[in-house]
Formats: C-alpha cells, sequence, structure tokens
C-alpha cells in the first residue's frame, strides 16, 4: 500500500465547509448548531461555510454528496467538518466521485455516521480525521471539554505526535438539545478511570482503520470500502466504539466475529475500543446498569479476540466515540500503542 497522503493543514482566518453528509439535524436543533459554529470562529478563528443541505431534513444522497463535492473543490475551503452523523450516509457514497476528492484532499473532521465517509477516503488514500462533529463536540454545553478542544486544535493546526491521555472526567448522559436550559451550565462529568489494557507487552505502530462499530457492519455487509486486499490492513490500528443506540453484547461479539471469519481482524496487530455509551434519550440507564452494559460489551470484545487475534494488543475505554471527551484520532494515519509505557501516540 502506497503511503496515504495527508491534506495540508487550515491556518486561523481560513474557510471550513460545515456539511451534513448523514443528518440535517442543524435545521431540527439549532441551538448546540449555532453554538459550534460560534466556537469555530471564535476559539479556533476558522469561518465555517455552509451548504444547501447542512440544515435540510430529508436531503437527497444525491444533494449531500453535491455538498461534498463542491466542499472539497474550492480552493478556499481548507477543510471539512460534519455537523453531526446519522444512519444512512451508506447510500451516499455511490455517488462520490473518488477522482475528485483524490485531486483535491482535504481534513475531513467527523465520526459515527462519518465512518462510511472515513473509510471512503481511506481507500482514496487520503488521511482524515475521527472525532468532532460540530454539534456534539463544538456544541457542548457551557464550555468544550478540555482533553477534546485540545486535541481538536493540535489535528486542525499541527503536524507531528500527539499524546493521548486518558480523560481525567467523562460523560456519556445527555441533556435535551430543545431546551434552552440545557445551555446555561455545563453537563454533569464523573472521574475517569483510567484505559484498561491486553496484552501489553510490545510496541505497535500502524496505519488506523475502522470507526463506529455499527457503520463498520453495514459496510462489510454492502461490500463497500474495505480492501478484498487484507494485506493492506496488516500490522494496523483498528478502532473501534460503539454508538448510542447501544448494540447488545451478542451483537458487539457477531460483528467482530465475522469480521475475523472474514480473516480482517487478524491483520491488525492492536485494537483501541472506545469507551462505550451506556446512556441514552431512550434509554437511561442507572450507573450500576451502565457498568453492566460496558462490563459485558468488554467480554464480547475479548472472546472475538481470544479466538482470532488473541497476541494483539487491546485498550479499552480509549475516549474517540460516543461519550464526552472525544479526542480526535487520524484515520488512516500513524498510531503508536506502547504496552510497556502505557503510552497512546498519534500522527497529526
Amino acid at each position: 500500500m502506497t503511503s496515504p497522503v495527508r491534506p495540508p493543514k487550515p491556518s486561523p482566518g481560513d474557510r471550513v465547509a460545515v456539511v451534513s453528509p448523514s443528518s440535517g439535524l442543524p435545521g431540527l436543533f439549532p441551538l448546540p448548531y449555532e453554538l459550534g459554529l460560534e466556537r469555530l470562529r471564535e476559539e479556533y478563528g476558522l469561518e465555517p461555510v455552509e451548504y444547501p443541505a447542512t440544515r435540510k431534513m430529508g436531503s437527497t444522497p444525491e444533494e449531500r454528496a453535491a455538498d461534498l463535492h463542491a466542499a472539497f473543490a474550492d480552493p478556499d475551503i481548507k477543510a471539512v467538518i460534519a455537523s453531526i452523523g446519522g444512519d444512512d450516509q451508506i447510500t451516499v457514497l455511490p455517488y462520490l466521485d473518488r477522482e475528485l476528492f483524490r485531486a483535491n484532499p482535504k481534513p475531513f473532521f467527523g465520526m459515527s455516521d462519518n465512518t462510511n465517509l472515513l473509510a471512503f477516503l481511506h481507500t482514496c488514500g487520503i488521511v482524515g480525521y475521527h472525532g468532532c462533529s460540530v454539534m456534539c463536540e463544538l456544541g457542548r454545553p457551557g464550555a468544550m471539554h478540555p482533553q477534546t478542544a485540545e486535541s481538536l486544535r493540535a489535528a486542525l493546526f499541527t503536524s507531528g505526535p500527539y499524546e493521548l491521555r486518558p480523560a481525567e472526567r467523562w460523560r456519556d448522559v445527555d441533556r435535551d438539545w430543545a431546551d434552552p436550559a440545557t445551555f446555561d451550565a455545563e453537563p454533569e462529568t464523573r472521574p475517569g478511570s483510567g484505559w484498561t489494557w491486553v496484552n501489553p507487552d510490545r510496541v505497535v505502530e500502524g496505519r488506523s482503520w475502522g470507526g463506529c462499530l455499527e457503520i463498520v457492519g453495514w459496510l462489510l455487509m454492502a461490500d463497500r470500502e474495505v480492501s478484498h486486499d487484507l494485506s493492506v490492513y496488516d500490522g494496523g490500528v483498528l478502532l473501534l466504539e460503539t454508538s448510542e443506540d447501544m448494540p447488545s453484547a451478542a451483537e458487539v461479539h457477531g460483528t467482530i466475529r465475522s469480521m475475523g471469519e472474514r480473516g480482517l481482524l487478524q491483520r491488525f496487530s492492536a485494537l483501541l475500543m472506545g469507551r462505550p455509551k451506556t446512556w441514552s434519550l431512550a434509554r437511561r440507564n442507572s450507573p450500576e446498569e451502565g457498568a453492566r452494559y460496558a462490563a459485558e460489551q468488554r467480554e464480547a470484545v475479548l472472546r472475538a479476540m481470544r479466538t482470532y487475534a488473541p497476541g494483539a494488543t487491546v485498550v479499552f475505554d480509549v475516549d474517540f466515540g460516543h461519550t464526552d471527551p472525544q479526542l480526535v484520532i487520524p484515520y488512516g494515519g500513524i498510531v503508536r500503542v506502547d504496552g510497556p509505557a502505557r503510552r497512546i501516540t498519534v500522527m497529526y
């Protein structure tokens, strides 16, 4: 595999595209969206540029693809940031012009359903950035989480190594975006518990791939954006995390097991497993129920890894998923997992 392209970084004062490749939720919930835009301007010095489908609920896949084409083709746009995720971005992929993206590589930031676009860019040979949507991370009530803000700033503006750190405080409980009172104060957080390491006896350095587990499963089922030459993943670092849909332990195990049956799982030398979201507005678990859910997920992941990749290094509760804070990880870029030193370093 040839070395992927790391797109040039924006600078303060530059224009950045804000797009909705999945859901047009900015049109339904303007409060976190507008707050996120304000922070892009005031805290990062960037000028956000909206596209026709950014606030449009029910936009067609063709409309969303057109926005992406326009954003990447515009030489005045220096980065592209997703407003939020969704659940049907996979339907946009057939309308994307690979040559346009290859000719105009730009940093793209997104996660969750944006795993689709990150995987697409990966197959185009372009490094993306897993993390930081406008509504969730930039539009966080009260203030951005300090670790999220620092990670995003480094990913946006700098190149070189950046060490990830376990969350000092974190949360997975949300409040109603439609209620203005939600944004009057920061959300409640709880003390971090650190990372959990399995097989930490080696140093792994490789290119990352993966994303939201549910989306990875859909891509595998649709046979999209996963190389048939599995050797491109050899020695890599697999990123997996689960969404607010909170798939059961059986579902998590089934998807990872299928990756093993395909011969994909065992290609990676390390797995970073994002801290699972254990609470949602639709499923308001108690702390005890949430802890049980997380423990069951961990055991499901370990069962699959013991079967298909027993020697891989695994790190649990890394903060790059649907919980807060959210650290930015280069997608297709270099990640170093140093087991003996218990350190994770990414290359921005």
